[in-house]
């Protein structure tokens, strides 16, 4: 994970959704488009003229139909996905609602083991585990 000079160009936004049930934090995890059986966060590309933070929030309402809004931010990671390289801001955000199968994914909601032994990718481990420091400092 970096912090983003002004000169590095961002190319995705995602976010590390939480809700609160029962007085315990739930993640969001979706099914990766190309790779069903991969649970992975909920990311997309900045549109021109968006914000990062703003398209974090449409992505993740467009795979899991939930609405959000951004806590803050968490940092950005440089990947390269199916040959193609990507920076994608990634964001803390606040679940307004349960969500439904969009875009051909499922979604879940997942207490933070098991959202961490669900998730694909280390980095995405990582993202979370820091999601839940921040969560629990706030308590």
């Amino acid at each position: 994970m970096t912090d983003r000079s002004p000169s590095e160009t961002l190319t995705h936004a995602g976010g590390v959704v939480y809700r609160s049930r029962d007085g315990s934090v739930e993640f969001l995890l979706v099914t990766a488009r190309r790779q069903p059986g991969e649970w992975v966060l909920p990311k997309g590309h900045i549109e021109e003229g968006e914000q990062p933070d703003q398209a974090a929030v449409r992505e993740v309402e467009e795979e899991a139909g939930v609405r959000t809004r951004v806590v803050r931010p968490l940092g950005d990671l440089e990947l390269v996905v199916y040959g193609q390289p990507q920076r994608i801001a990634f964001f803390l955000m606040l679940a307004a609602g349960d969500g439904e199968d969009r875009e051909g994914r499922r979604f879940g909601w997942f207490g933070l083991e098991e959202a961490l032994s669900r998730i694909t990718f280390a980095e995405s481990r990582e993202l979370i585990a820091r999601a839940a420091g921040l969560l629990e400092k706030a308590r």
